[in-house]
């Protein structure tokens, strides 16, 4: 835990509540519930290694209410994953589902790994090992995992495997994210990035721009990333910047091009985990940067796609006067004092627990389809996304200019008290 309050996540997303709950005027009984999460669990994986050796890796799963339905929240991946991201994240999923108004609580779980450092075999050995560690917890009415950070839907795949053999029973709802033969959802992989420019169509449409006159910078090239060119690109705008991290060379660097990035070619020079080879990137006709000066590129949207803490007080001065709409793809990238310099700028800001629900909307439609095994169509998928994330941005957009609140604070002012109200209604409180 960092004794930083502005990079510890779970004392930001307890910040965060504290002050909506006191412009709502929520009261204490509420306030004490929803503050913390309702269960946490810790538990040690005993793993033979590929030459023999048993290493124990440590996971976690944190449920933070399902008073809306049951808890859903992403399995992540990472060597530097900590209990107190665990927690706001899945505080976080809380007022996600909330907010645009599908019926789950929140939850997120995790492995302290580096996935990069695990054979293909270690890494699905892993995966039955978290299920067999925690698979008491799960199914689909009670909690339900989903792929995350460094997570993939073969992940996933094996985890619902693990969980249908343990429990002796077909579940496909029990996990989501999967492979589309595994009763994965079209659309999924799409969802957050398509999701992500849906939202930005509607800020510019409140800003009175145009798409197809419009450049953005993107940091990160995962799957978020990828699939957020990839639709706005569609829609006219152009990406000018990537930035990308590369485990190989241990840093990360800023793809730019002076009449925008070409994705295909970009594709062509990365690795599966969206990591671009910077060689091959220059040998494409890419000036290959410090992976930082993705902020600085002169744009009209800056979209972080990556990790947390992206964007600090010290970092705001470094962004370009021509940006006019930051895109949160990431969770949580902006620090709440560089929030407060960003709102004096008057960029407009997509929040997170708006900018990257497209994830968490079809995950909900694949445990749909797999609770009814009748299965959608691309184009029905994307539809209903379409749909469902352009109602919850007006219903934001309409409370901040009608309250004269920041969009972060009409998304977190909206999303609680849809959970505090259920509170009252069932006789929680």
């Amino acid at each position: 835990m960092t004794d930083d309050p502005a990079f510890n996540d779970f004392a930001v997303a307890q910040g965060q509540f504290d002050r909506i709950a006191d412009l709502m005027g929520l009261e204490s009984p509420t306030r004490r519930l929803l503050r913390q999460p309702m269960h946490e669990h810790r538990f040690q994986m005993p793993l033979r290694m590929d030459d023999g050796r048993i290493e124990i890796y440590e996971g976690h799963r944190v449920q933070h209410n399902d008073i809306r339905g049951p808890s859903w929240g992403g399995v992540r991946f990472h060597p530097m994953e900590s209990i107190d991201t665990i927690r706001a994240l899945a505080m976080w999923m809380t007022w996600k589902t909330a907010l645009v108004d599908v019926p789950l609580g929140g939850s997120m779980g995790g492995v302290a790994c580096d996935p990069h450092g695990l054979s293909v075999n270690e890494q699905e050995r892993l995966c039955r090992a978290w299920i067999r560690r925690s698979g008491g917890l799960f199914g689909p009415a009670r909690d339900i995992p989903s792929r995350d950070m460094m997570t993939t839907a073969q992940h996933m795949t094996w985890m619902l495997d693990e969980f249908e053999a343990v429990r002796g029973e077909h579940a496909p709802g029990a996990i989501t994210g999967k492979t589309l033969a595994a009763g994965g959802s079209r659309g999924r992989p799409e969802a957050t990035g398509y999701g992500l420019v849906y939202l930005v169509r509607e800020a510019l449409k409140v800003l009175s721009l145009d798409p197809a006159s419009t450049t953005a910078s993107v940091q990160g090239f995962g799957n978020v990333a990828q699939h957020f060119i990839e639709l706005y690109h569609q829609i006219g705008g152009r990406v000018m910047s990537v930035s990308s991290w590369n485990q190989r060379e241990g840093g990360a660097y800023a793809f730019r091009k002076s009449d925008g990035i070409d994705l295909g070619e970009l594709r062509s020079v990365a690795s599966r985990m969206g990591e671009i080879d910077p060689e091959k990137a220059r040998g494409l006709g890419y000036e290959v940067l410090d992976g930082s000066t993705w902020l600085e590129q002169p744009v009209d949207i800056l979209v972080p796609a990556a990790m947390e803490h992206q964007i600090t007080k010290d970092d705001v001065a470094r962004i370009a006067p021509s940006v006019r709409v930051l895109a949160e793809g990431a969770n949580r990238p902006t620090t709440p004092d560089a929030d407060a310099q960003l709102l004096e700028r008057e960029i407009f800001i997509i929040p997170d627990i708006l900018g990257n629900a497209g994830g968490v909307i079809c995950s909900y439609f694949e445990q749909v389809q797999n609770n009814s095994n009748y299965y959608w169509r691309l184009d029905e998928i994307l539809s209903k996304l379409d749909r469902q994330l352009t109602s919850a941005f007006i219903a934001v957009a309409d409370l901040s200019g009608g309250k004269g609140l920041s969009m972060r604070d009409a998304s977190l002012v909206i999303a609680i008290d849809r959970v505090a109200t259920l509170c009252r209604e069932r006789g929680w409180v």
